[in-house]
């Protein structure tokens, strides 16, 4: 029988596609060590690798890895906004875009962008705007785009931190860095900096007291920006949420300021052999 050269033809052996279909997460243990080896109902984050000044397109740029979770950020601006009826602004103006890779998340379908990319996109603009001296920069606008690279948990607070570490690599004039830090509240036990998988957990029958916390906060002024929740929480579990939160900022903090003086130390040794 004659070879039909025209037709592609499949392996000789191939394996059923159910087989890298991603399983549904469970209810996770409420006790003990977390997966990762990490302690519940403390303030446990998760290691953190930053890095400014990859994109050379752009004004400013910055990369943050933790655990899994991958974003990078670029600034571009300030530019002369382009609205004819904006040109008598006295304040610049700030944009913020977030969106998923399409090989973000485990689950197939669930970067495809909808209310999600821009319920998290006002979210990191209503964070960052009270740290940009904006009166600075009037009849001008200012670009922040995020990409999640992988989504493995507390992307939105990751973001933050990682679009303000990129301003400030831009030169962008603020009054203080934007931090941010995400808890999820499993009864009387929370996690800090949750994974995709504790964040999607089905957690116990009960609702009562459960719910997601991210604060977004200025370590230097001692302020928070930004602050979103989700579920049902009590109002003093919500007041140790916003704690907790702050103490994980304040963790984070000096891996932010050394990756900050490094990024300006690399920008400063061209000029240093004139």
């Amino acid at each position: 029988m004659p070879t039909d050269t025209k037709r592609v033809r499949g392996p000789d052996v191939s394996q059923s596609p159910s087989l890298f279909v991603c399983k549904p997460v469970g209810a996770l243990p409420s006790h003990g060590p977390r997966p990762d080896g990490r302690q519940r109902d403390e303030v446990d984050v998760r290691p953190v690798f930053v890095r400014c000044g990859l994109v050379s397109q752009a004004k400013g740029s910055a990369y943050i890895e933790a655990g899994n979770t991958k974003l990078m950020c670029c600034v571009y601006g300030p530019r002369e906004t382009e609205r004819r009826d904006e040109t008598d602004m006295k304040c610049g103006r700030l944009t913020t875009d977030m969106r998923f890779a399409p090989f973000s998340c485990p689950e197939r379908g669930s970067w495809i962008q909808g209310s999600q990319d821009k319920d998290l996109s006002l979210m990191l603009h209503e964070s960052l705007q009270p740290a940009l001296c904006l009166h600075k920069y009037p009849r001008s606008q200012i670009e922040v785009n995020v990409m999640i690279l992988e989504n493995s948990g507390s992307v939105l607070a990751h973001a933050i931190t990682c679009a303000s570490l990129a301003l400030a690599d831009a030169g962008i004039e603020m009054y203080d860095l934007v931090l941010g830090c995400s808890i999820r509240q499993e009864g009387g036990s929370y996690v800090v900096d949750p994974s995709y998988a504790e964040e999607n957990s089905c957690g116990s029958t009960s609702t009562e007291n459960q719910g997601g916390l991210t604060v977004a906060f200025l370590p230097s002024l001692n302020q928070i920006s930004g602050l979103q929740s989700d579920g049902d929480m009590t109002g003093d579990t919500l007041k140790a949420g916003v704690r907790t939160c702050i103490e994980g900022c304040y963790k984070l903090y000096p891996v932010i300021q050394k990756a900050l003086a490094k990024a300006v130390c690399r920008s400063a040794q061209p000029s240093s052999h004139n």
